[in-house]
């Protein structure tokens, strides 16, 4: 599991740094395939997902504790919420938060049947927005997560996303078709972490940029990308307990802090009142967004944005529903849902809402100066124009790249536990404190940052970006075995948890702490 997924991001690297045109040209074709032929998949398991987790929490296997009656919680309430959180949406919110709507306000699809820079169109930027930053993506990552979590310490299966996949597949899913398995859930991951430390490094440099004058190219972004790597890594080594949860515990904060700013020094009334029209029309079209019904079938922007979105949700979910799971020992199923689905979801709706809104009532007051930012110096230049609009400018761009590199040191962190437990035998020697964990954690993030060095540098991150998307089509086929494995276990469990008892099956090997 450990040499596959390097080869592959070696020689995709190579290929780009070759023939870049060629390889983006190829990448590109066989993102607009798979999501041509399977949209439909995506949005029918997407939404499968949604209705499965809600039957789940109101029948009795939202009663059972993971881990056992006995287990006990590694994490508080507060610092499971914060790490949850982090882990799985903080890169994002920070870049597409005020980026996203722009796209939407100066090009919506015509099913919108809006104009641009009209109030149909800020109403449609917005629910699109919650569309594709709340309650569905969770819910991509907590069906696996909840999976995983189950089969491993409540069944004692092993640390691996093909683990939980054994309970319906057998032993299909073990040996060297759990290894496949889990080297491909590996590569989707890795290669979306590569591409996603680039967009993050672009964020941190544009902002020093922005705030101090440096020269945004090559030296700089290698030195943040190093700062980042470096941080990530020392985090990582020193545990769960100590590195991701403090760094998680100020990120969140500050978010809760960097939020409010924005709501008051901005547009307030604006804002909360574009946020109601836009919670009322996702609302109102949350079934046919998620189905791809009426004018929607078969549009280029349903396929463009929203099934490309869950296609990238697909790719990053098997892999950091291993670290998703991993913290939720203690708590029931119930909790388990509360935590890594409403909680992050409502979170990412209040962001979205300030900041999405903030973005689309400054640009107009601003006439257009966030879609110049735009058209002229990208996507990651678009929230320094929305800072730009807003008292206390310099402090405020400081205070944002401080935070953004907070985001990602704290994202890597989590998601270098997975990747370097999926690659670890089982009862390796120390577990993840272990010499070698040591020597696989330094390893995968001096790769991933080389590769997204060498991507800024030479502007082949979109190339990266889209590759992990490819990631999304063996996601699609495990989340919707992940789903199986769930009405598997509350099948297992239905006459247990009736009579008031949880199941005790004889365990594979012990579960870890």
């Amino acid at each position: 599991m450990f040499w596959p997924p390097v080869a592959l991001l070696l020689l995709a690297l190579a290929f780009s740094l070759v023939d870049f045109d060629g390889f983006h040209a190829g990448v590109s074709a066989a993102n607009q395939w798979i999501l041509t032929r399977f949209d439909w998949l995506y949005s029918l398991a997407s939404f499968g997902a949604v209705v499965l987790l809600g039957w789940v929490a109101v029948s009795p296997l939202g009663a059972v504790r993971i881990g056992g009656p006995e287990a006990k919680p590694i994490l508080s309430r507060w610092n499971w919420f914060a790490i949850t959180l982090c882990t799985t949406i903080a890169i994002g919110i920070l870049f597409w938060g005020t980026a996203e709507p722009m796209f939407h306000i100066n090009k919506p699809p015509a099913f919108a049947h809006a104009a641009p820079h009209s109030p149909a169109a800020s109403q449609f930027a917005l629910s699109s927005m919650l569309m594709h930053w709340t309650i569905t993506p969770y819910a991509i990552y907590s069906v696996p997560a909840l999976a995983f979590a189950l089969a491993h310490f409540n069944l004692g299966r092993p640390y691996s996303l093909s683990g939980p996949l054994s309970l319906v597949f057998g032993r299909a899913a073990t040996g060297k078709g759990g290894a496949v398995i889990d080297a491909i859930g590996l590569y989707a991951l890795v290669a979306g972490v590569a591409a996603s430390l680039g967009a993050g490094v672009m964020t941190v440099a544009g902002g020093l940029f922005h705030a101090a004058g440096w020269h945004d190219g090559a030296v700089l972004r290698l030195v943040v990308t190093g700062l980042i790597v470096a941080f990530f890594v020392a985090s990582s080594i020193s545990g769960i307990q100590r590195g991701i949860k403090y760094l998680s515990d100020f990120n969140i904060k500050f978010f809760f802090i960097l939020c409010a700013f924005v709501l008051l020094a901005g547009p307030t009334l604006s804002i909360l009142s574009l946020g109601f029209d836009g919670i009322v029309d996702y609302a109102r079209t949350f079934i046919p967004r998620s189905l791809n019904l009426g004018e929607r079938a078969g549009a280029p922007w349903t396929r463009d944005w929203t099934v490309f979105y869950f296609a990238n949700w697909l790719a990053w979910a098997p892999i950091t529903a291993l670290f998703l799971g991993r913290i939720s020992v203690g708590y029931t199923v119930r909790e388990f849902l509360l935590f890594n689905l409403v909680g992050p979801a409502a979170f990412g709706a209040l962001w979205m809402i300030v900041f999405g809104g903030a973005a689309i009532e400054l640009d107009a007051e601003t006439q257009g100066a966030l879609t110049a930012a735009l058209n002229n110096d990208g996507p990651e230049a678009v929230v320094y124009a929305l800072f730009e609009a807003l008292p206390f400018t310099g402090f405020v761009v400081l205070a944002f790249v401080f935070v953004t590199f907070v985001s990602f040191v704290t994202a890597m962190d989590s998601n270098t536990h997975s990747i370097t437990g999926v690659c670890l035998k089982p009862n390796a020697p120390g577990g993840q404190h272990g010499k070698t964990a040591i020597i696989v954690k330094i390893f995968w993030g001096a790769l991933v940052g080389a590769v997204a060095w060498v991507m800024t540098s030479t502007t082949g991150i979109e190339g990266v970006r889209m590759l992990s998307n490819l990631g999304g089509l063996p996601g699609l086929f495990i989340l919707i075995a992940m789903g199986a494995v769930i009405i598997a276990l509350r099948a297992m469990w239905f006459e247990e948890i009736r009579a008031g008892r949880q199941p005790a099956p004889k365990q594979e090997k012990p579960p870890e702490p």
